[in-house]
């Protein structure tokens, strides 16, 4: 077996007999039952994902942020030059990016993964240099990368994964870093869900509206070209996704190497049984692909947060993931997942500290 198919192997749906006891023990704590909303669904998550209940707690945490280039920049669909993707990797090792601000703030580790940018990196502390291909091809002109290329790039995010939590993290943030991901983020997220280009595609960086319509106009293109157009639903306005393709080609088709990479760290992740919190687009169009690999990965997933871009509630809503955050963010570098961290450790916390109506002595309503 390979590496990528060894991973899939390994993961396991949420155990069900451990949520059921997470929910009967929420429900013994002294608060009104539901009174957490969402916190008490996100414990419940993670003792299924962990097996156990209570869950593990969360920490420490470690974000990677992945960075690569993407050929489809040539099209003008960002306003920002290529060599920004370069530069940001320079201020995440210096700590000078939002990314490092957020992560001091909850304590997580922050590792830099060169997966795929277009230049070459010199050796530096937190930096991993995994790099598969100077970029991606332009998606629109045809596939952005190969089926081996896509599949170097999942095993280097699954190696990242492996080694953070070998190193002793207990949750794995997802983070990016690649100037016009988001255009290769709404052609995945049209390929894998049906929704037409113009229905997902956002302003990114915030594009102008002439920039925006050549962008869902270039989407349009790439899955035309690559043959991931999707086809009318009868039922319904919704498109259904383009048949014919596995989950792999069409990853390599219109993905970047850093979505690629995204998807292999959250597969490893859940085949550790360890909780992986998405960030926004760019993590919920790979998590897309990893669903597609393997559908139980999304029992491992939390979602930070909602971004403004269009696509990602698209994402979340065919992932079934509700976010925790939705504060207009559109950043990436794993900012979201960073800020939502907090919340996570608190749901866990509450099942490990807080006492029971018998424990404490507190008279539970009458049934």
């Amino acid at each position: 077996m390979t590496i990528l198919e060894e991973t899939i192997a390994a993961i396991r749906p949420a155990d069900p007999a451990a949520a059921a006891e997470a929910r009967a023990h929420q429900d013994r704590l002294t608060k009104p039952r539901g009174a957490l909303g969402a916190l008490e669904d996100v414990a419940v998550r993670l003792a299924g994902a962990a097996a156990v209940s209570p869950p593990p707690l969360p920490v420490p945490a470690a974000l990677a942020i992945f960075a690569a280039d993407h050929g489809v920049h040539a099209r003008g669909v960002s306003p920002w030059p290529q060599e920004v993707t370069l530069q940001m990797v320079g201020n995440f090792l210096a700590g000078g990016a939002v990314a490092n601000a957020f992560a001091a703030q909850v304590g997580a580790s922050v590792t830099v993964v060169d997966v795929g940018v277009a230049a070459d990196l010199d050796p530096a502390p937190g930096l991993t240099i995994s790099k598969v291909a100077y970029g991606t091809a332009d998606l629109s002109r045809g596939p952005a990368m190969t089926p081996e290329q896509a599949t170097a790039a999942l095993e280097a995010g699954m190696a990242v994964a492996r080694a953070l939590v070998e190193g002793g993290a207990r949750c794995l943030i997802t983070g990016d870093m690649g100037i016009a991901n988001t255009t290769a983020s709404a052609a995945l997220i049209c390929a894998f869900t049906g929704h037409e280009a113009a229905v997902v595609t956002g302003r990114g960086t915030g594009v102008d509206d002439e920039t925006l319509a050549r962008k869902v106009e270039v989407v349009r293109e790439a899955l035309r070209v690559n043959g991931l157009e999707p086809e009318w639903n009868g039922a319904s306005r919704v498109l259904a996704p383009a048949s014919g393709r596995s989950a792999l080609e069409t990853l390599a088709a219109v993905g970047g190497l850093e979505h690629a990479a995204i998807a292999g760290f959250v597969l490893a992740g859940a085949a550790l049984r360890v909780p992986v919190i998405l960030d926004g687009v760019i993590a919920g169009a790979a998590a897309l692909a990893a669903a597609a690999l393997a559908p139980g990965v999304v029992d491992h997933c939390v979602a930070g947060h909602r971004s403004a871009e269009p696509g990602h509630a698209v994402a979340l809503d065919h992932l079934g993931l509700r976010p925790l955050v939705e504060l207009e963010l559109r950043l990436g570098e794993g900012t979201g997942g960073l800020l939502a961290h907090p919340l996570v450790c608190a749901a866990v916390r509450v099942m490990h500290e807080v006492a029971t109506f018998d424990s404490a002595g507190v008279t539970d309503k009458e049934a």
